[in-house]
């Protein structure tokens, strides 16, 4: 079975805030023990279309489905407003290499 990818990126938008700091340091952590994803990768952006963005790899689509579809999930969401009022675009994908 492939391992699969959950990746979230806030694209860069002139005036909006984004806490990096927060960011890595409480809501990252808060994400590792909810969802306990194989990896995870924290980026800042530098230059390009994203301010941010992570990339949290699960050992198979059914362990990120069971992790998406965990009660904590949706506490996620709702700290959220804590670092950012930009909305993410998330993509899935299977690891191919």
């Amino acid at each position: 079975m492939a391992q699969a990818r959950l990746s979230v990126f806030y694209p860069a938008t002139e005036g909006a805030p984004f806490d990096h700091d927060y960011y890595r340091d409480v809501h990252i952590p808060l994400c590792e023990t909810t969802w306990s994803p194989l990896d995870i990768r924290v980026e800042r952006g530098i230059s390009g279309p994203h301010v941010a963005a992570v990339h949290f790899t699960f050992s198979s689509m059914d362990e990120l489905n069971a992790a998406l579809g965990s009660p904590g999930t949706k506490a996620l969401g709702e700290d959220t407003p804590n670092y950012t009022t930009l909305s993410p675009a998330i993509q899935i994908g299977e690891v191919v290499r």
